[in-house]
């Protein structure tokens, strides 16, 4: 059971993804989590670092999409110079979203991602889709509270995930 929190990958940032293996497993569609993952919380938009990121993933081919469980007013401002899909209120965990984007972009499970900062929400909901889970580590500990009081026990899940894999 607890299988279902744990990612499929483990990586620091986003700008560690693996794209290649991505390519060689045919993925085509990436769901980005933004605050944590992309962005910390309060920062309104991303750097300059992350819009190139962000254009050199479309130019790669893939469908690239802000999946957060946010507001549209914060989900449509951080876009404006990133130009991807977006998604906002996604309702992670659940997946009825997910799978609506999906259908909407061509996809499947088996050519689908989700890269995100927390294992209850993002690891959870990629695991209940079936899709690739992606973990990248959080950006910074600022938080916002709801996030802050679940960070303990995904602390714990971490480090029971860690040392299966023999990760430090």
């Amino acid at each position: 059971m607890i299988e279902l929190f744990f990612p499929d990958i483990y990586i620091k940032s986003i700008f560690e993804l693996p794209l290649e293996y991505f390519k060689s497993k045919k993925i085509k569609a990436l769901f980005f989590d933004i605050d944590n993952t992309i962005a910390p919380f309060d920062i309104a938009e991303p750097d300059c670092k992350t819009v190139n990121f962000f254009k050199e993933l479309k130019k790669e081919g893939f469908i690239v999409c802000l999946f957060s469980n946010n507001n549209k007013k914060r989900v449509e401002f951080f876009n404006r110079n990133l130009g991807v899909f977006t998604i906002h209120k996604a309702g992670k965990p659940g997946i009825k979203k997910l799978k609506q984007a999906m259908i909407k972009f061509g996809v499947n499970k088996n050519n689908a991602a989700i890269i995100g900062d927390q294992v209850f929400t993002d690891m959870y909901c990629a695991h209940r889709a079936g899709i690739l889970a992606v973990y990248t580590m959080p950006i910074c500990k600022r938080d916002q509270i709801v996030t802050k009081v679940k960070r303990g026990a995904e602390n714990i899940v971490l480090n029971i995930y860690k040392k299966k894999k023999n990760i430090n």
